[in-house]
């Protein structure tokens, strides 16, 4: 006689009893006990899951886009397989201890609502794994697409950047190197490709290590302010092997960082969310560091000081870019008469300005206002 597996699912032990005595919990039981013993497939597995986290109304939007790509990561990372693996792949059969790992993984996901990235210390960024865990913000800006076309027009491209550019925009490259060249709004001057760089609000030390990967002749400084973020950062440099590239610095924004430096390209993503949208985050924010993410009242406390102080680091044709996500009416409101260079994105994305070291010395006494209301 074949004996029947084993349906239940292993709560982490600091679940209390009245939640897992709630009816929702008890039905997500039944649920899956059902998928342990009638799903078979891979195919089958990223289904449920889909289904479950939209049933749970989870919140997905930390690593990965859509409930789709949450629930392949789900299966796929439990799998030990790659989140892009074959199609060919997904009708292939689990046994049952799979299972039961993916729809342990899947249930932390939804009771804890702990964003997946922090369940499984990983994130992908510019196509690059990185480790994370919850001293550190999930990597997600949409500033990945400038890096990989690292910055054309406005530095000078290498070969493949060229190639994809002379196909102009939106054309379908995918029978030749799987990429699309995308016109995001940088200004048109064909400068040398960056020798220094300065990574502003490094956190896990994602920008940073992917501008390495792009520009391996150019050294970068990656600065946070926060111990405990350049630690994760340090990690990721080692497991890169790209410590002959990237320099790590504790720093309140500019603070620590030499006054000699001259960069070519300054690019942050700083803490942008206003006071509002902090007091009616989702659950899964939660987990993230909150100073990584408060910004003050209007979300721009640290854009007006970085606006203030990058022209003394910058070089003469340096180039600023920032992210400040849903704080960018604010930062108009702020400066009407500014015309900063809002980029446009192909995947999604917006609130990321440029702007060159030429604005910036112009509308100085500008910003200078704005940073001797913050100091009081």
């Amino acid at each position: 006689m074949t004996s029947q597996p084993n349906t239940q699912i292993n709560l982490p032990a600091d679940f209390s009893v009245e939640y897992a005595e709630d009816e929702q919990m008890a039905a997500m039981q039944q649920a899956f006990a059902e998928a342990q013993v009638q799903l078979r497939t891979i195919r089958d597995f990223i289904r449920f899951c889909v289904s479950q986290l939209r049933v749970h109304d989870v919140v997905v939007a930390q690593g990965t886009n859509d409930v789709f790509a949450e629930a392949a990561a789900i299966v796929l990372q439990t799998l030990s397989l790659d989140w892009s693996a074959d199609e060919q792949i997904l009708d292939c059969r689990l046994t049952d201890g799979e299972k039961a790992e993916i729809l342990t993984l899947l249930q932390r996901r939804i009771v804890e609502r702990k964003p997946l990235s922090y369940l499984i210390n990983l994130a992908y960024f510019c196509d690059l794994p990185f480790y994370v865990d919850e001293r550190v913000l999930i990597p997600r800006s949409p500033m990945a697409e400038l890096i990989r076309q690292e910055f054309y027009p406005y530095f000078e491209s290498n070969e493949l950047v060229e190639r994809l550019a002379g196909e102009r925009v939106h054309t379908d490259l995918a029978h030749d190197s799987g990429t699309e060249f995308f016109e995001h709004g940088l200004y048109d001057k064909h400068l040398a490709q960056p020798e220094r760089m300065l990574d502003l609000c490094t956190g896990s030390g994602c920008i940073a290590i992917a501008l390495a990967s792009r520009f391996p002749d150019a050294m970068i400084d990656a600065s946070d302010i926060d111990k405990d973020a350049l630690a994760v950062a340090a990690v990721n440099v080692e497991h890169h092997d790209i410590a002959h590239q990237v320099q790590l610095i504790e720093s309140n924004l500019f603070a620590k960082i030499p006054a000699e430096q001259q960069y070519d390209l300054i690019i942050s993503n700083p803490p942008y969310v206003d006071a509002a949208t902090m007091a009616d985050l989702p659950p899964e924010f939660l987990h993230e560091p909150d100073h990584a993410l408060a910004a003050g009242q209007d979300g721009l406390d640290l854009v007006h000081q970085i606006l203030y102080h990058a022209p003394d680091y910058l070089s003469r044709d340096g180039l600023l870019v920032c992210e400040v996500g849903d704080s960018e009416w604010a930062l108009r409101q702020a400066y009407p008469d500014i015309q900063f260079d809002w980029l446009t994105f192909a995947h999604g994305g917006h609130g990321v300005f440029a702007i060159d070291r030429e604005e910036l010395v112009e509308y100085r006494e500008l910003f200078a206002e704005f940073v001797r209301d913050l100091n009081g």
